[in-house]
């Protein structure tokens, strides 16, 4: 197996393990699932939260730095396969991983920080004030995580679709921008990363 398809299967053991630690801070034990729509009303926040143990938390931040880093050597292994094929998108793809990575980090631990301190404060109004104005502060970083990945999802269907690689134009869709455009609807935790996961899987098939 060559380097880029390694890169390419950590990148989906990455996508699924993170996928895995968005769902520890979305879904509750007891069968409740967190909306940022929640955000806004203490009593429905405060009940989905009722039984979430910080303990999930905790893993889901520590796991996903690890899991985000597992990603970026995929999106490192299109950027290798890349090069072959057109030096410009290249370098878009390299820049577009260090702001995907940098931010991405940042993001998915304020994420959990944020949860982790509602719950450790005792879901009061105070705690929800004080965790969405925190949200809002650091929203940068979602902003930021976003742009990264987008980016790498729009460089890769351009390079398809316009046959500058050696896929065929057909096999533009796998990507991780139509898959979540699919899966975000039924709002599934974790959808992004499910998303990603099936990119990189068929880009080790077909590459």
């Amino acid at each position: 197996m060559s380097l880029i398809k390694v890169l390419f299967l950590i990148a989906v053991i990455g996508h699924l393990l993170c996928g895995c630690c968005d769902c520890l801070i979305t879904y509750v034990p007891g069968g409740k699932k967190f909306d940022f729509k929640q955000m806004s009303d203490n009593k429905a926040m405060s009940e989905t939260f009722a039984k979430m143990p910080l303990r999930n938390i905790n893993i889901s931040m520590l796991a996903g730095c690890v899991a985000l880093f597992m990603i970026a050597c995929g999106y490192y292994g299109m950027y290798l396969w890349m090069s072959d094929f057109s030096r410009v998108y290249a370098v878009i793809i390299l820049i577009a991983i260090g702001i995907f990575l940098s931010f991405g980090v940042a993001h998915h631990v304020f994420c959990g920080v944020a949860e982790w301190f509602y719950v450790r404060m005792g879901m009061t109004e105070e705690a929800r004030q004080a965790v969405v104005k925190f949200f809002k502060d650091t929203s940068i970083t979602m902003i930021g995580c976003y742009i990264g990945l987008i980016t790498l999802g729009v460089v890769l269907f351009i390079a398809v679709v316009t046959g500058t690689t050696t896929l065929p134009q057909w096999a533009c869709v796998i990507n991780y921008i139509p898959f979540a455009m699919v899966l975000l609807p039924f709002r599934i935790g974790g959808a992004g990363n499910w998303s990603g996961a099936l990119m990189f899987l068929g880009l080790l098939i077909l590459i």
